[in-house]
């Protein structure tokens, strides 16, 4: 039996795909069976096997005492027999599924693919993904039958960047295969490494489901929140006064107003909104939670720009600081971030925009949106008109509004702009605003 098999170190377990779930999952296995970590980036490969995470969540203590070996050569992968997909789902510039990343990743699997062996599917895809877009191509390149020479399944990934608590170990794992037998062993498997154990759903299109309504979830009811502080600014009351108010009802959900950007709840419900299109339906609710979160940061751009007129200061050439830059508090990834929306429309209005930020890579934020981060600690004394604290950073929290004052040229008609609602009730001399 193939659990029995790799408890026993008879054969492998590889990972295809070491990105912040990825390399979690690898390392964590690694711990218990002898692993293959396949990447085909030789420059990330490279810092792994150095023991250090390019995505900065993992210190390098996660990489002691594992059995794993980090490769990009198909020779290698071939050693292995239960294969783990975890590569990217992103969208493209039309807001439809990339299936590019995970197709090629199931080529890979397939050149090397043999009688016996199980692949299993985490990365996040629309219901019916799985079984008529990858399992084709997997039977196809090999020339072997699922079910008969090689099994599959679905276990969608739950990993949270910068998240401490509910971290891979400590959380549920949903698992799915293409049969009972299939189901047991991926089941059994992942319960080497899930301590709370594993929810066994009833079929891979179930379990494809599940994950993608977690996100979508989430989208929705923070584009309800985001609605919200549209309609109470114009009431000119503070969203976050009211969500205090609110939260003390025993079932009211805690969700707040904010930029939605990344690689899941920014992206995920594009994936069942083409599914939902596919068959002919247009989902409503998803769609309009989609374009209020997605239009949030052109949203507080416009609002800034007319509040800083309104204290008579022009928009043209007016000076911004930007606090944060990354897609979420406290991680480096910088990918999807809706921060970059609160820029560019500045920029159009004609304004000189500043970013800095404490945790991402100022190279790579160069790379790949073009724009040169200010060091943190050499922002210029007394000369921005406002500063916009964009990302919950933990640094950024216990910053008082002296030091918001020192950056601004002219107090009191200089904003603070508060995403997050990190100084409320705090900021007594400069022009505060929040969602």
């Amino acid at each position: 039996m193939m659990y029995n098999e790799l408890i026993d170190k008879k054969c492998k377990l590889a990972v295809i795909g070491l990105g912040y779930v990825g390399l979690p999952l690898a390392l964590e296995f690694a711990g218990k069976v002898s692993v293959i970590g396949y990447d085909i980036n030789e420059a990330r490969l490279e810092k792994m096997r150095n023991g250090v995470d390019p995505c900065g969540e993992l210190q390098s203590d996660a990489f002691e005492n594992r059995d794993i070996e980090f490769t990009s050569s198909l020779e290698r992968l071939s050693k292995a027999n239960f294969y783990i997909v975890a590569v990217p789902t992103p969208i493209d510039e039309h807001n439809k599924p990339n299936l590019n990343p995970l197709l090629a990743a199931t080529e890979s699997v397939a050149k090397v693919l043999k009688r016996g062996d199980y692949v299993v599917f985490e990365s996040t895809v629309y219901p019916g993904c799985t079984e008529e877009d990858c399992l084709p191509l997997l039977e196809q390149i090999s020339g072997l039958k699922c079910g008969v020479d090689f099994k599959i399944g679905y276990s969608p990934e739950r990993i949270n960047p910068g998240e401490k608590v509910h971290t891979l170990p400590n959380t549920i794992k949903i698992v799915s295969g293409c049969d009972d037998e299939s189901l047991d062993v991926i089941a059994k498997v992942y319960e080497l490494v899930v301590k709370p154990g594993v929810h066994r759903a009833p079929s891979i299109k179930v379990a494809e489901a599940a994950k993608i309504i977690e996100n979508t979830q989430r989208d929705v009811n923070i584009a309800l929140m985001n609605e919200l502080s549209i309609i109470f600014s114009r009431i000119g009351i503070n969203t976050y006064d009211v969500l205090e108010a609110a939260g003390t009802k025993w079932n009211f959900l805690r969700f707040y107003p904010g930029l939605v950007g990344g690689h899941c709840i920014g992206v995920d419900p594009y994936y069942l909104v083409h599914k939902a299109a596919e068959k002919k339906y247009h989902p409503q609710i998803i769609s309009a939670g989609r374009f209020i979160n997605d239009t949030m940061g052109g949203y507080i751009a416009k609002k800034l720009v007319k509040r800083l007129i309104s204290l008579g200061v022009g928009s043209v050439g007016s000076k911004y600081l930007v606090l944060g830059i990354t897609f979420k508090e406290n991680v480096a990834d910088i990918r999807n971030t809706k921060v970059m929306d609160i820029v560019n429309e500045l920029k159009d209005y004609g304004c000189h925009v500043d970013v800095t930020d404490s945790r991402a890579d100022s190279a790579e934020v160069e790379k790949i949106y073009g724009v040169k981060l200010v060091d943190f600690y050499k922002l210029p004394k007394n000369y921005y008109d406002a500063v916009i604290v964009a990302v919950a950073h933990d640094e950024y929290k216990n910053l008082d509004e002296d030091f918001y004052k020192s950056l601004v040229a002219n107090v009191p008609n200089a904003i603070l702009a508060d995403i997050k609602g990190l100084y409320r009730n705090r900021i007594k001399d400069m022009d505060y605003w929040s969602l």
